[in-house]
Order: C-alpha cells, then structure tokens, then sequence
C-alpha cells in the first residue's frame, strides 16, 4: 500500500472537473469526517445486535467466534481493492462511474448494473439498519415502560425514525458530518463500556471455553452449547453442520457494509483521492477489532440455557432482532439494561442517519446521469442545503417499502432475508469494479493510494470471496418448523428481491437503456461547470 503523489497537486474541484461533473455539493468534509461516515454505517452496535438473535440459532456462539474474524479478513481484502480504485476516481458516483472508467469494452452495460445493484444494496441497507432500531426503541420501551409490543408500534417506530432521518439529510452536510464525528467515539466508547458491564457485572457467564467450541450438546442441562442449529433444518446437507455455519456467516458479513459511503462522500471530502481510500478500509479494520469484543462479550453474558430461552423468546416479540436487550436484563439490572439500551439506540440511530446520506448520494449520482425513472427528479440539488432532497426522501420511501409491508403481513424472517439482499446488491456492486480493475491489468493508472504489485493478489482474493458468499447467503435459512416458522415464512425471499432487479434492470436496458444510457455524462465545458457553480454559490 502507499500513497504516491499523482494528483496532490490538483484541487479536488479541478479533478472533478477532469472527470466532467461540476461541484454541486458542498465540499465540507475533511478525511476524518469522510471514515466516520463509514464507520458510522457499518456500525459494529447496530449490526451485531439486530442480527445478533438470527446468530443465536444460526451457529450459536461458535459462528460468532470463528465466523467474525473470517469474515472479516476477508471482508478488508474487498475494501483495500475499492480503496484502489476510490483513489483514482474520487466521484460521488462511486462504483457504477469505477465500472465504466475501467471495462475496456461495454463500460454503459457495466455501469449500468453495477449501479443497479448498488441501489438495491443502498435500499437494502438503510431499511436494515431503521428497522433494527425500531425493535431495539420497542425493546427499550417494553423494558423501561412496560410498553406492550404491537407491530403498530414497530412499524411506526420504523416510519417515525426513517422521516427524522430524511429530514436531518435535509438540512446540509455541515450537521450530518459533526453528527458521525460524534459517532466514532460513540461507538467505540460504547462498545468498551457495554463490554465492561457484561464482562464484571454478571454472576454467571458463558465460558469462553464454550464460545469457542463446536460441540453441539451442552455438557450441562443448564449451559448451552457451542454450536447450535435451530433452522429447521436436520438431515443432509442443509443440516450440516458446515451449511449452517456459513449461512450464520450473515451476520459478520451484513454488519461490514455500507463503507462505500467514503466513495459516495467523496465530493464533498477535502483531498478526496487520499481520504476517500483510506476511509474505505480504515472504516473496516476498526470495526472489525471492536465488533469482536462486543460479540464476544454479549455471548460470555448469556445466562446459560434458561437465559438464551428467554432472549430467544424475547426476539420473537421483537420481530427477530431484539435479542440482546433480553440478554442485557437477565445478566445485569433493569437500570444498567435502560443505560446500555440507550447507547446502542444512539449508535443506530447515527447509523441510520449516515445510510440514508449515502444511500441518497448515490441516487443523486445514479439520476445525474440519466439511470433511474425520473432521474430528473431524483438528481435536483437543493440550493439552499446543497444536499439532494428529493433523492433523499425516495431512499427513505423505498427503505420503507421493503420490509414494512413483509412484516405487516406476518413475515417472521422478513427482517433476515431484507440484510441478505442488502448484502448482497452491496458486494456484488462492490466485485464488479473490482473485477474490471483486474482485467485492465497494467492500463489501469492507480490513483495517489495504491496497492502496487499486491493489487492483483488482493482483488483476486476479493472476487473469489464475494461471489462465494453471495451464493451462500441466496441459499434457504430456515425449514418450516425452525423458530416455529410456517411454510411461506420461511421463504428467504433475498434471491427474489435479486432476481426482480436483474430482471428489471435487464429489460430496459435491453429494450431501451442500451440506446441513451452511455455511462457517466460530462455535465459541460469547463466555462459550464464553472456557470454551475457560481448559480450555485450565488444563494
């Protein structure tokens, strides 16, 4: 890795300008502000806890030990290829404009699909990230005020968070970065201090002893064991104990998403070419060293076999996410569990805020250059704000959209299936520039942060690794009958959700898109970008 001084010399506007967009957006974040807004995103204390439960029955605490830092090696070698490639095209378009700066031939086909999957992954994200603070706030209400949990409260909660956040977007760059410098410290304060709690607090824990095992009877009726299948499924391959273990492997992979976001803040970063790269990867390494303390200490304070029923149940009312607030409770006191509960609503709630930044950056880029229906819509910039407002309210229609009516109608694992297709509409979007990058081989010009000769090595590994658990995680979850769960309810509806969009995204492009659709649009000359932002700054 190293950082080569190709473009220092350049004013971050005037490489926008090379790579034809005007400065619309306001350029108020500097390299610290640009990570947090990754960092923020994969939030160690939103991912980990709402699918925290889905881990509880999908490998048990060995997935957890073992899974983790698999995946999260891996995971690195995905976000130092991006870095790669950030450095050299620092635009808010992010991975769809990579993809047709770098296919040699067909650059519009494969700008236009990676930019479809990062949509969906966008969408996918955000819904996952409000909906698991909706359970977590109901949580907190059941806990703190006795509040009964209905999927009216649920829902609204999921609504009431999603409009604040559309609202918050609104109001400029300026908020939303001071808001994710905060995060940072929020999050890993947070995570030592939960840590410590469950770690001294307790009376009886869970030895690591058995965190770490692959046994899969408990050598006490009162312990659990370490390796734990409650999908349903019991004979063949589907039962194994290697299927299960990598299905459980979505938990690690759903929370280390989102760090794109340093790509699609670009425009709006200082030094864009060095700190949108090291965004992307810092933003993965940190979180994968914190997020493996609190897994590890949320399963060390789990109350044996009558505790995890009890969490288990408590999960359910909480439509498969809340899990760990029952754990908190049973290993500390009411007062302790209301103080924790708080410090994980406010690191999701900061999560949630920057996906809806990123998601809706992304929109702005995507219409800009034509993508979407009604791209003419979605690509306005609010002069006042500078922020793009209308992109900002149809990432939180959609996020909506996705997993409000699946639940409403009773889906016990709609919330599982919504991160898998968060999962995987990201990586997919996240390999395909990748990809490309390594078959322009040596045509590629690396940016100011660079690989050198570990590029090839490390996109490689990147590639194989995505495309394997993009399989993986497309394949069934659960067997009527795990959880309780009935026959439509168990659907992992991810490969339908993958499916319409390929199918859509497909269609139109070969009915019509291939016709007008050329890739990223030169938005002027330079006297033009230039008339661009002087209207722009005129307000």
């Amino acid at each position: 890795m190293a950082d080569t001084p190709t473009s220092g010399a350049k004013s971050d506007t005037e490489r926008l300008h090379e790579m034809g967009y005007a400065q619309e957006l306001k350029r108020g974040m500097g390299a610290f502000s640009n990570f947090a807004v990754s960092f923020t995103i994969i939030s160690i204390l939103s991912g980990c806890l709402t699918l925290f439960g889905y881990g509880m029955v999908i490998g048990g605490p060995a997935s957890s030990a073992y899974g983790w830092p698999l995946v999260g090696i891996l995971v690195t070698f995905v976000a130092l290829a991006m870095a790669e490639v950030c450095s050299s095209y620092p635009t808010a378009g992010g991975l769809y404009y990579w993809s047709a700066k770098l296919a040699t031939k067909n650059g519009p086909a494969w700008a236009w699909f990676t930019g479809w999957f990062n949509f969906l992954g966008q969408v996918g994200v955000t819904a996952g990230i409000d909906f698991g603070f909706a359970a977590f706030f109901c949580a907190f209400l059941n806990i703190a005020f006795d509040v009964q949990i209905t999927k009216l409260i649920l829902v609204g909660s999921y609504t009431g968070v999603l409009v604040v956040h559309a609202i918050m977007n609104t109001f400029g760059i300026r908020l939303v970065a001071l808001l994710n410098d905060v995060s940072v410290w929020w999050h890993v304060a947070g995570v030592l201090v939960i840590f410590g709690i469950l770690f001294f607090v307790p009376d009886q824990h869970t030895s690591f002893g058995t965190i770490f095992s692959f046994s899969k009877d408990a050598s006490n009726p009162s312990t659990i064991p370490g390796f734990i299948n409650g999908s349903g499924f019991t004979n063949g391959f589907f039962g194994s104990t290697i299927y299960i273990f990598l299905i459980g492997l979505l938990l690690a992979q759903y929370t280390l998403t989102g760090y794109d976001a340093s790509a699609h803040m670009t425009e709006e970063t200082h030094q864009a070419d060095v700190s949108g790269p090291r965004g992307v990867y810092r933003s993965v390494v940190i979180s994968v060293i914190f997020g493996y303390i609190l897994l590890l200490g949320v399963w060390y304070a789990v109350q044996g076999a009558t505790g995890y029923s009890a969490a288990l149940s408590f999960q359910l009312e909480t439509a498969n996410v809340a899990a760990p607030a029952q754990i908190f409770l049973d290993a500390t006191s009411k007062g302790l569990t209301i103080f924790m509960l708080l410090i994980v609503l406010g690191a999701q709630f900061f999560c949630g805020m920057a996906s809806v930044t990123a998601n809706s950056r992304m929109i702005y880029a995507f219409s800009r250059d034509g993508a979407l229906p009604g791209s003419k819509h979605w690509h306005k910039i609010n002069k006042r704000t500078r922020t793009p407002t209308n992109g900002i309210w149809l990432a939180v229609t959609l996020s909506w959209l996705l997993v409000a009516p699946a639940y409403w109608r009773g889906s016990a694992v709609a919330y599982f299936a919504v991160t898998s297709i968060a999962v995987i509409g990201l990586y997919i979007a996240y390999v395909m520039p990748t990809f490309l990058r390594l078959r322009a081989g040596d045509s590629f010009k690396p940016g100011p942060w660079n690989l050198g000769r570990w590029s090839r090595f490390v996109g490689t590994v990147a590639v194989v690794w995505v495309l394997f658990i993009c399989v993986i995680l497309m394949m069934p979850q659960f067997s009527p009958g795990g959880l309780g769960i009935k026959t439509m309810d168990a659907l992992n509806y991810a490969p339908i959700a993958v499916a319409i969009v390929i199918g859509f995204a497909g269609i139109w492009w070969v009915v019509s898109a291939h016709k007008w659709f050329k890739g990223p649009k030169v938005m002027g000359t330079a006297d033009e970008l230039a008339e661009i932002e002087r209207d722009l700054e005129a307000v």
